[in-house]
C-alpha cells in the first residue's frame, strides 16, 4: 500500500494546510479526502502537488511494504 504521511510531514513543515493545497492545485475535496485515507489518487494530482510544494515524490508517497492492497 501507499501512505501519504510524508505528505502531511510536508505540508506541516511550509504551513500550509489540505485545503489550501487542494485549492492551490484545483483539487476536489474528495482527492483530499482519499489522500486522508491513504487511497489511490492519480499521477496527475501527485504531480500538481510536487509541483506546487516543489518537492519530490518522496516528499509526498511512500510505498509501505507487507500491508494489504486497498481496492
Amino acid at each position: 500500500m501507499f501512505s501519504y504521511a510524508p505528505l502531511i510531514a510536508t505540508l506541516h513543515k511550509k504551513q500550509i494546510n489540505k485545503t489550501q493545497l487542494r485549492e492551490a492545485i484545483g483539487a476536489s475535496s474528495t482527492t483530499i479526502a482519499k489522500i486522508s485515507r491513504d487511497e489511490y489518487v492519480s499521477l496527475k494530482i501527485l504531480d500538481d502537488i510536487c509541483n506546487y510544494l516543489n518537492v519530490g515524490l518522496e516528499e509526498v508517497i511512500v510505498h509501505v511494504k507487507g500491508e494489504d492492497h486497498q481496492a
